[in-house]
């Protein structure tokens, strides 16, 4: 008989592969399988603050756009409060927080609308600057690559973040930063996700 294991194998690791649209968004990838698919609608009707819009491309290592990738967003309201079970009710009515998105597949452009969120207590009892948490999984990524959007327009709590000021580089810590712009009157955040390369993309190992 063959020796009987007593301990548990590590699972041989994947790549989100190219259907992963198919499974976790499939009407953006133009299959109209359920009536109501998760992550669009992140901040709901009811949510006070600004409303933006947050647009970019992920980039490989040649600077080219990955047009297969999926975005998950998760984020915190105007108040710097999560929807969270912790908080249940301190939200407003129909803010969720999570979205998610993919690339467009012939631009590899990404872009989602919400709220602008306010700055969050940390574990630590440290203010930490507006930002939005990003998860980015792809074709060839074997572990989503965590990151986070912060804002141009907030300078002063960028300088005193506690996670920012952990990257050594202010080089670096500008990759984490989205910038600004208003065309026709509204707030649009451009961030670019660059996978690999001199300008890569600060990722956190969470």
């Amino acid at each position: 008989m063959p020796q009987q294991l007593n301990y548990l194998r590590e699972t041989p690791s994947q790549t989100a592969g190219p259907y992963v649209h198919i499974g976790l968004a499939p009407g953006s990838a133009g299959f109209d399988i359920y009536r109501e698919e998760l992550g669009h609608d992140i901040a709901g009707p009811n949510a006070k603050g600004e409303r933006i819009r947050v647009e970019g491309l992920v980039i490989d290592g040649t600077g080219s756009p990955i047009k297969d990738v999926l975005l998950e967003t998760w984020q915190a309201n105007a108040d710097g409060i999560y929807a969270h079970p912790e908080h249940l009710g301190a939200v407003e009515d129909g803010f969720r927080g999570w979205g998610r998105v993919i690339t467009d597949f012939n631009t590899g452009e990404w872009g989602f609308d919400t709220i602008k969120p306010g700055a969050v207590m940390g574990r630590n009892g440290q203010m930490m600057a507006p930002h939005i948490n990003l998860w980015v999984v792809a074709r060839g990524i074997n572990v989503g690559l965590n990151t986070r959007i912060y804002f141009s327009d907030e300078e002063t709590a960028n300088a005193a973040d506690p996670v920012m000021n952990i990257i050594e580089w202010e080089r670096r810590r500008q990759t984490l930063i989205a910038q600004r712009s208003e065309p026709d009157g509204k707030a649009v955040y451009r961030f670019d996700v660059q996978i690999q390369g001199q300008n890569e993309t600060v990722f956190f190992d969470i």
